[in-house]
């Protein structure tokens, strides 16, 4: 059973997400009511995933992160983000926190992105040591649109990530957070072009570990379930290149806005995008907008 530490410095927010939480989940919870209980806490509890408020006195939601990458490295963190608090927020990401959840939208895309994050986390480590022998990697898929194939490539590539020693923990799960997010929305948003409202039924039934109709009628229907999405990795220990192309419409990546601009990490819309440009050094993507190309180089890592 997985465990998760909240960290608000509100009492009352604290119970009603610790309540949301036990309600609709087996997580274990446990809270905190600043950074520096917070860490108290992790030392004691081991939790599995930190979700924390940017806004607290003492040690607030950015210190935090920046600690939790000092002293615990592979325990995720996730941002609760108010409007507003955009610059902020980023600034947290780049210093290496793994995912953020509006506050207006917690009880709709909590649950989904702490799961997400901890499955990223929990990656197979079984080749981490053939892996460590690895000096240059290229491979290619051509993948159905079918969720249950995104999780099973992305842990191969943070194998290789991590075995080839590219970056540290935390790097490994950014990395691995945006090809996610790059697939399904090749998937999704590409070759399948739900609308807003079938994305969230088909997100709220991948939660739940289940297959939502919406998604089986448009993989069943043509065009749409005859397009393939087109992965391409290249790995050595200076650089990581991959490049998704779906066979969709395509669409302009310059109507979202930076990460950065006032509501921005609100936006239904976009919230993938938001996470590329935030976790990889470069994000490019082609005139039509149905291939992106995603740039991670390499970060030093101690090899103890």
């Amino acid at each position: 059973m997985p465990s998760v530490l909240i960290v608000d410095d509100s009492p009352v927010e604290r119970r009603l997400l610790s309540e949301f939480l036990r309600s609709r989940s087996e997580w274990r919870v446990f809270d905190a009511a600043d950074g520096n209980e917070a860490l108290a806490r992790v030392a004691e509890v081991d939790p599995d995933l930190v979700v924390t408020d940017l806004n607290m006195p003492g040690m607030d939601g950015l210190q935090l992160v920046t600690a939790m990458r000092a002293h615990y490295p592979e325990i995720p963190v996730i941002l609760i983000t108010a409007f507003g608090s955009e610059s902020l927020a980023v600034e947290a990401l780049e210093r290496g926190a793994a995912g953020y959840v509006p506050k207006g939208r917690l009880t709709e895309k909590l649950l989904d992105t702490m799961e997400s994050v901890v499955a990223l986390a929990r990656a197979d480590q079984t080749y981490t040591r053939l892996i460590q022998c690895l000096e240059l990697t290229e491979f290619r898929f051509q993948l159905e649109n079918d969720p249950d194939l995104v999780d099973p490539l992305v842990d191969l590539v943070q194998q290789m990530v991590q075995g080839m020693e590219f970056c540290d923990f935390t790097g490994r799960l950014r990395i691995g957070i945006a090809l996610k997010e790059a697939i399904l929305n090749a998937m999704f948003h590409g070759n399948l072009e739900l609308s807003q409202e079938e994305l969230r039924q088909v997100r709220e039934a991948m939660a739940r570990n289940d297959i939502s109709p919406i998604l089986r009628a448009r993989q069943q229907t043509a065009p749409y379930g005859d397009r393939r999405i087109f992965v391409q990795a290249w790995m050595s220990r200076e650089e990581a290149r991959f490049v998704i192309r779906d066979q969709g419409r395509g669409f302009n990546p310059h109507e979202f806005p930076p990460p950065t601009e006032l509501g921005a990490l609100d936006a239904e819309r976009g919230r993938g995008l938001a996470l590329m440009r935030t976790f990889m050094d470069e994000v490019q993507y082609n005139h039509v907008g149905n291939e992106v190309t995603l740039i991670k180089r390499c970060e030093a890592v101690s090899t103890g």
